[in-house]
């Protein structure tokens, strides 16, 4: 062990035996009391250990039945493919056993709730979509699922005009009509051309944290969306926020000059 405070020393102790497969995932960690009696420490030395942890997301605490180690999630490669037409009307996603490529493909049934509402743009989304403040959108709230859990959420906005009446408005659970929203769009000739992206990691809020059932100390990823059609004119604005540990993003591109 390095030399350094022993809560620490006992996290880094634990830390190992998650790594090495001794502490296996899902294993019941010992009880305080048994750590206290192993490591020769008071029980308040181990309580700040398992914090620890439990703040690098390693491990999680059940209620009257202990603390174990956190089980991965399934991990989904995204990249620009996931918005290819071919994909519109694809309802199962494609995720793998850890972030590398060639690590074992999972096929997991993708879900989502919904919940749409008609609301006055503010300065964020009238500035996306090219449109005066307090100008009406509807606002199209997704929880998204992979084989029932929860792994982010998406919430899109458009111009009132743009939509109104079609399948994007339904508030039914599942992907808008038979093809999802990019469909809807290129139906009534708004055809999706052009995404931009902007990406940035955070810490979760408090309504993120149990709305995706993440651990203490597991940060999330924001993705703000706009997509464009071939002339330039925005016909959706899109917040997501992802939880970090079940997505890896992956572009392949030519450099600049």
């Amino acid at each position: 062990m390095t030399d350094t405070t022993p809560s620490r020393q006992i996290a880094e102790s634990l830390r190992s035996e998650i790594a090495n497969g001794q502490l296996p995932p899902g294993g019941r960690l010992p009880t305080v009391r048994e750590l206290a009696e192993r490591f020769g420490v008071s029980r308040n030395t181990v309580t700040k250990a398992m914090t620890i942890l439990k703040t690098e997301g390693l491990i999680t605490a059940r209620t009257g039945s202990g603390a174990y180690v956190r089980e991965p999630h399934p991990i989904r490669r995204l990249g620009p493919g996931r918005y290819a037409r071919q994909r519109w009307q694809v309802t199962t996603v494609t995720a793998h056993a850890d972030d590398r490529p060639s690590s074992e493909a999972i096929e997991q049934q993708g879900g989502q709730t919904q919940e749409v509402t008609l609301i006055e743009a503010d300065q964020v989304v009238a500035e996306a979509l090219g449109i005066e403040v307090g100008a009406p959108v509807y606002e199209r709230a997704r929880v998204m699922t992979r084989d029932g859990l929860p792994t982010h959420t998406m919430t899109s906005y458009y111009r009132r005009d743009d939509v109104e009446g079609s399948a994007i408005t339904d508030p039914r659970p599942g992907i808008a009509g038979q093809g999802g929203g990019f469909a809807v769009l290129a139906s009534r000739g708004l055809d999706p051309h052009e995404i931009t992206e902007d990406i940035a990691a955070r810490m979760p809020t408090t309504e993120e944290a149990l709305l995706l059932e993440l651990p203490a100390g597991e940060p999330v990823v924001e993705v703000r969306r706009t997509t464009r059609t071939v002339d330039g004119q925005p016909i959706e604005y899109a917040r997501g926020i992802h939880a970090a540990s079940r997505f890896v993003w992956s572009f392949t591109y030519p450099i600049p000059d």
